[in-house]
């Protein structure tokens, strides 16, 4: 070996015990803040499954009793012979039709958002809007149709319901579609803008065709939110014991149906609530998976 290279050798500081020793502590205490932080983790992921599990198998345990065939076919006036059938038939229409009502306009305003507006003034106090309702409790949505509808209609109607449940619809789909659209690249709209585009086919061919699993997904997920809402509905729709298909009057639904039988002394009412709950509560989770299935392809 050379004198320079025995030279250079012997220039590399040597390592300390205390620098051996401060990196070990280091690592140590890094395991034990990670594994603090895992456990705390797992904690919280545990305690919401438990109640999650809870919920899942008093509703299946309580619910399942309460199915038979009068459940569909028979409505709901006397306690021996009651069933669902006017409020399932309610809950249908009423959720059919806000989700036809609200989801074009929450799609067309996402769009405007995503497309046209972005920053300008009148996008910004859209988003701020609807940031509003977002997060407005469903029961002032209901006050709001009560006073601007029902007020003036003087009586309760399934009309009513369906703007209040459009209104809690709207904003979800107008979030979600603004989110979808803003995660398509720009180089898809330049792309198409170099090859003479107009815009409008652009959004529709491009834009919109990109984002239809996760569009789709906000509307699933917004159906799933309107389906077991019962305070718009009290102060709306209300109900009806019997089978009615006009709209201009009191609508039977399964969620404030599940509210007045869980109230009543009938153990039979009692049952078909609980059969109600189990029925709500697998639509939702259908409509959950699917929505889940749809953004995941």
């Amino acid at each position: 070996m050379s004198q320079a290279a025995m030279s250079s050798s012997s220039s590399i500081p040597a390592v300390s015990p205390d620098a051996d020793a401060m990196r070990t502590r280091l690592q140590a205490r890094r395991r034990r803040t990670n594994f603090y932080a895992l456990t705390a983790s797992l904690g919280a992921m545990g305690f919401g499954l438990f109640w999650l599990a809870w919920i899942l198998w008093t509703t299946i345990s309580l619910g399942v009793g309460g199915l038979s065939m009068d459940l569909f076919t028979q409505m709901t006036p006397a306690p021996n012979t009651a069933g669902l059938a006017n409020a399932i038939y309610g809950s249908f229409v009423m959720v059919g039709l806000a989700t036809l009502c609200g989801t074009p306009l929450g799609i067309l305003a996402g769009i405007y958002l995503a497309e046209y507006g972005k920053t300008s003034p009148l996008a910004s106090l859209i988003r701020f809007i609807n940031d509003i309702l977002l997060s407005a409790p469903s029961i002032v949505i209901g006050l709001f149709v009560y006073a601007l509808v029902v007020t003036r209609m003087g009586h309760f109607s399934a009309w009513a319901g369906i703007c209040a449940l459009a209104l809690l619809q709207i904003p979800i789909v107008v979030r979600t579609t603004e989110n979808m659209l803003n995660l398509v690249p720009n180089a898809l709209r330049e792309a198409a803008f170099a090859l003479g585009t107009p815009k409008w086919k652009m959004v529709l061919s491009i834009t919109v065709k990109s984002s239809y699993a996760g569009i789709v997904t906000g509307v699933l997920l917004a159906v799933a939110r309107i389906a077991g809402e019962t305070a718009p509905l009290l102060f709306t729709a209300l109900s009806n014991q019997f089978w009615t298909s006009d709209l201009n009057k009191p609508m039977a639904n399964l969620p404030v149906t599940i509210f007045r039988f869980a109230m009543s002394p009938f153990v039979e009412w009692q049952q078909l609530a609980w059969a109600g709950v189990f029925l709500i509560t697998v639509g939702v989770l259908a409509l959950n998976i699917l929505a889940r299935m749809l953004f995941k392809k």
